[in-house]
């Protein structure tokens, strides 16, 4: 992803997603808050989570509601989100996804989602260690996987949850991972 999309305006891709999401939204690794703000302006509850202070900040200062913490930390609401968002190849976080998703499903309420995007190619990148600089100010180390589009389904299954849609938009590919009723989320 380049730093000009990560800071800059929404794309038409990032609406299709953003039309997709249901309140209350909670925007995993929301960086600059974009997506967080562009859902408040829209009058949607939404929450952001990012562990990177100057990210923090910027999104602060767009309008989003924002909290300096990992998605693995205490996370207000859970089991209650209606959707969650993975964008701009968040679904890394942590260096593996179906850990990350189990996580991410505990935060969903029965039958929520999760809009992410994935990479458009197959292979999975192995994981590295990375850190984001933001305004000249780098921020913590973190472990970061990229997942492939057709590596998608069997880890959503594995973790409890469903691709229920998948689609493109401006050469992104993204997907809908849907929780299933019947299983309850782990205390947080």
């Amino acid at each position: 992803m380049t730093s000009e999309r990560w800071a800059g305006p929404l794309t038409h891709a990032d609406e299709s997603v953003l039309a997709r999401a249901e309140p209350p939204v909670l925007d995993i690794g929301c960086g600059p808050g974009r997506h967080v703000a562009a859902l408040a302006e829209r009058g949607a509850v939404s929450l952001g989570l990012d562990i990177t202070p100057a990210a923090v900040a910027q999104a602060r200062d767009r309008g989003a509601s924002v909290l300096e913490r990992s998605v693995f930390d205490r996370v207000p609401g859970c089991g209650r989100w209606a959707s969650a968002l993975l964008l701009d190849g968040n679904v890394g976080i942590g260096g593996d996804p179906a850990t990350l998703l189990a996580r991410v499903a505990t935060l969903l309420r029965p039958g929520g989602f999760v809009l992410v995007e994935v990479e458009s190619r197959t292979a999975r990148d192995p994981v590295e260690l990375v850190r984001l600089v933001v305004e000249g100010r780098l921020g913590p180390w973190f472990p970061w996987t990229r997942l492939g589009v057709d590596d998608l389904a069997p880890v959503a299954a594995a973790a409890g949850l469903l691709a229920t849609e998948r689609w493109e938009d401006g050469g992104r590919s993204f997907a809908r991972l849907t929780r299933r009723r019947h299983e309850s989320p782990a205390p947080s």
